[in-house]
């Protein structure tokens, strides 16, 4: 008897003993088990946790979506998805909520796990800043911010007011856009590019150069009068959450700015920066 590509929506999980890699894949998609390296030229698997992640990666990309799982609640929201994966023959499956739990690493998978092709970073060139410029996009720049839970969190701010474009720092010590910041990040990253520069004072140079005032976040020291937007694309930079800037990236930029507050605390978290400066230099435009 033939099966609808609804029917997978409500299938009863198989008591039939099988492996979870069966479904998941890869090594490492299980609790405690060990990541591995993709192979050369293999492009690396991620995770995307959660309706809002998943649907926005569907919208933007489908072709990138290799399975899906989801609980029973979930699955009466996703009718179009698995209709379209069954149709190109991807595997997705209604789970129970202890395995989805297995399969994402996380509890907190909102209901449902996509696993798909990572998204490769690009590395900048002269040639896109001024590209960038021309077009009078607003950028941000993160200088080793290190948290994946804040680029998540600036990443759905940069969503929300529309700067379509981040740049990170390829030092090992910087957050990726990895499996916590996509759930952090709601879906906003799926709105995004993300670059990465291996010299971001050298990157910052050459943005003014091309145009751009090139705004630092500072702590301490930067005019708070100064957070006004002017005539040029703004290019806004934020520091690493323990030190800020790294000391050429600041002497790189156009200003500094600090946000002014009462003094009871020493800053805001970056990701709360990011937002309050955002609004101020880019949305308000």
């Amino acid at each position: 008897m033939a099966h609808s590509p609804r029917d997978a929506f409500f299938r009863k999980p198989s008591t039939q003993a099988r492996p979870l890699a069966d479904f998941v894949g890869r090594p490492g998609a299980g609790v405690k088990a060990a990541k591995t390296e993709p192979a050369r030229g293999e492009r690396e698997e991620l995770k995307l946790c959660g309706l809002a992640a998943v649907k926005a990666r569907f919208e933007s990309e489908p072709d990138s979506i290799l399975r899906v799982f989801f609980d029973e609640p979930t699955s009466r929201k996703v009718g179009a998805m698995s209709k379209a994966l069954a149709l190109a023959k991807k595997i997705y499956r209604c789970v129970p909520s202890a395995e989805l739990e297995k399969i994402a690493g996380s509890m907190h998978h909102g209901g449902i796990v996509a696993v798909v092709h990572a998204t490769a970073l690009r590395t900048t060139t002269a040639d896109d800043v001024r590209g960038w410029a021309l077009r009078r996009e607003s950028v941000l720049v993160l200088d080793r911010i290190g948290n994946p839970h804040n680029l998540g969190a600036i990443a759905r701010t940069a969503a929300f007011f529309g700067v379509a474009r981040i740049v990170i720092s390829a030092e090992a010590t910087a957050a990726r856009p990895n499996e916590a910041a996509h759930r952090v990040a709601e879906g906003g990253l799926e709105f995004l590019e993300v670059w990465q520069a291996r010299d971001l004072a050298a990157l910052a140079k050459m943005m003014a150069a091309s145009g751009y005032e090139v705004i630092g976040a500072a702590t301490r020291g930067g005019r708070p009068e100064a957070a006004r937007p002017g005539p040029k694309p703004v290019v806004i930079v934020l520091g690493n959450e323990e030190t800020g800037l790294a000391p050429a990236v600041a002497a790189a930029c156009s200003r500094l700015v600090t946000i002014p507050g009462t003094g009871k605390v020493e800053s805001l978290n970056v990701s709360v920066a990011a937002a309050v400066l955002m609004w101020e230099l880019c949305a308000r435009r």
